[in-house]
């Protein structure tokens, strides 16, 4: 809203001698300003959001059907869940005030973080009263329930973005849905002058929605398993989004992408405010969900978390980028299905299933290993350390 403000007052403000507002023009500005703004609105909201919730009776009694893991956890007790609401509060506000209001990417961006958020907070409002579960249980949403909503967001993003790349010049087309693969150069220099690469590979509209759809719903079911130690999902959230926003910066950037070789979107580099944003939001939350944390995100904070950087990437063609930045999300993620299929293949060939893994997702299994038995806090710094790597 400010730099819509500017655009709008600019001649009006220089000619009163008030031209060093034109800072709101420089999208990086902006960047770094929604970061700090965006951690200090979760700081400041924190301690009276968590009261709210203690005073809501919405703490979380974590159940792992394991009685070691159980018993390890037994101090998480009734600590207040849902603090995701502050997170996304903060990521809304500081996009409304920093953001250009008007761009389609954050328009997107802003659907993607209500949508999710909303059947965040249904699933876990379900697992506090467990009206509609059996008596003991805290199961939320079913899973068919929680994939047809986020399939018919990643549907509806597939479309709407591709459906805009389109609408942008030929070069520019070519570039918003084609495929950007690892050492695949997206741009080449010929008479001087910088051109679209002939291998580039365009995607039809079908195999571009396929890819959405895997890599949203993929990220965001991601992201909700990695929600299981205190401060590991809103810790890893910040690395990657910090990679983020360097990458949202040059793919928006014409000179910027075109020396790098990589795809260039116009006006995506303003998704480096949303994700700015969503970096100060984590950092905030971190604060108050650190060991032992004083509240959870639950699933109203993973979902559209997940969401944001799945949307995002695909905006900027970085899908391949986020597996390798994300990759404790993809580990923790592959670490299920692996555990799922081993069990349910060995059950099938020995009558009795087998598990893969001590358990599932990845960070349990250092936790409950007999060999490893790290403590959890061990567990959460090594696995920020490993994000940070990858994010270089």
């Amino acid at each position: 809203m400010l730099f819509n403000l500017y655009n709008a007052w600019q001649d009006w403000l220089n000619e009163q001698g008030l031209g060093f507002f034109r800072i709101f023009s420089f999208v990086t500005f902006r960047t770094v300003s929604a970061l700090i703004l965006s951690f200090f609105i979760v700081f400041f909201l924190g301690k009276p959001t968590i009261r709210r919730l203690v005073k809501l009776k919405v703490g979380d009694n974590p159940e792992f059907h394991d009685a070691k893991v159980n018993e390890l956890m037994k101090d998480k007790a009734n600590v207040p869940t849902m603090g995701g609401v502050l997170i996304a509060f903060s990521i809304l506000l500081t996009t409304f005030l920093l953001a250009d209001i008007t761009s389609f990417y954050v328009h997107m961006a802003v659907l993607t973080l209500v949508w999710l958020t909303l059947l965040g907070s249904v699933d876990d409002i379900l697992k506090l009263t467990t009206a509609r579960r059996e008596e003991g249980g805290r199961d939320g949403l079913r899973s068919w329930e929680k994939l047809l909503f986020q399939l018919g967001l990643a549907v509806l993003l597939g479309w709407f973005i591709y459906s805009h790349g389109q609408s942008n010049d030929v070069e520019q087309a070519k570039m918003a849905y084609s495929l950007n693969l690892p050492f695949l150069s997206t741009w080449e220099k010929v008479a001087g002058e910088w051109v679209p690469s002939p291998h580039l590979i365009e995607l039809g509209a079908i195999a571009f929605m396929f890819l959405t759809v895997i890599v949203i719903v993929g990220s965001s079911n991601a992201v909700n398993l990695a929600d299981g130690m205190d401060g590991l999902a809103s810790g890893i959230t910040a690395i990657c989004g910090l990679a983020f926003v360097v990458l949202t910066i040059i793919a928006g950037s014409e000179d910027a992408a075109k020396f790098l070789r990589v795809p260039f979107i116009r006006y995506s580099d303003e998704l480096a405010v949303v994700t700015a944003a969503m970096v100060g939001a984590c950092l905030g939350f971190l604060w108050y969900n650190c060991a032992p944390a004083q509240v959870f995100m639950g699933d109203t904070g993973s979902l559209p978390l997940g969401g944001l950087l799945g949307y995002i990437a695909v905006v900027i063609r970085q899908e391949f980028l986020l597996m390798i930045i994300g990759g404790i999300f993809v580990m923790e993620a592959v670490s299920v299905i692996l555990q799922v299929g081993f069990y349910k293949l060995t059950a099938r060939l020995t009558g009795k299933g087998k598990r893969l893994f001590a358990m599932a997702p990845f960070h349990h299994h250092f936790q409950k290993s007999e060999k490893h038995e790290w403590k959890e806090t061990q567990i959460v710094i090594r696995f920020w350390l490993i994000s940070a790597l990858l994010a270089a």
